[in-house]
């Protein structure tokens, strides 16, 4: 992660090496019945092409945890965007902006997935997350947070990813 705060852009990257191949990390980003079992569990919609639409939905255990931790309501979109890039299986630029908690809602930003095989049935996933004019954003999704039970950002939702998709369980499962 590199902030510059002299001209306050943040961007985040995150790099991750994950024993499958470049098309079963596509599906696991891009696919409903894959993100409901790694990272926050949301249920994810793309429409992939430029100008489509993206957006990931609140659960009932999503909406149950919140509530445990005093937070009245979650809505039932809990991110959206809109998709400027796609080479399937490797590369997706996106816009992405927070909708789960008012707080984190600092406008869209921009979200890169970069998928390269790299030999011996693994892939390079690289996570590139433009957070200019975001901070509260951008603490939440470096994992600071993650004491308080916010979750541990995108290290988090990247580890779970890499466990599933090469153990066939997550961090989800008991």
């Amino acid at each position: 992660m590199t902030t510059d705060t002299e001209t306050r852009v943040t961007t985040q990257v995150y790099r991750v090496y994950i024993k499958a191949s470049p098309q079963a990390i596509w599906e696991a980003i891009t696919k409903r019945e894959w993100t409901e079992r790694y990272g926050y569990a949301a249920p994810v919609d793309y429409d992939l092409r430029p100008g489509g639409r993206y957006r990931a939905f609140s659960t009932e255990a999503m909406k149950a945890a919140r509530a445990q931790m005093g937070v009245a309501e979650t809505p039932d979109v809990i991110g959206d965007g809109e998709v400027l890039e796609v080479d399937p299986p490797h590369r997706l630029v996106q816009t992405w902006r927070m909708l789960m908690d008012p707080d984190l809602d600092e406008g869209f930003t921009r979200l890169t997935y970069e998928i390269a095989d790299i030999g011996h049935g693994v892939s390079k996933l690289t996570v590139t997350h433009e957070l200019e004019g975001a901070p509260r954003l951008a603490t939440f999704l470096s994992g600071a947070m993650e004491h308080t039970g916010a979750g541990g950002g995108w290290s988090w939702t990247l580890s779970d990813l890499k466990s599933l998709l090469e153990t066939g369980s997550s961090f989800h499962d008991e």
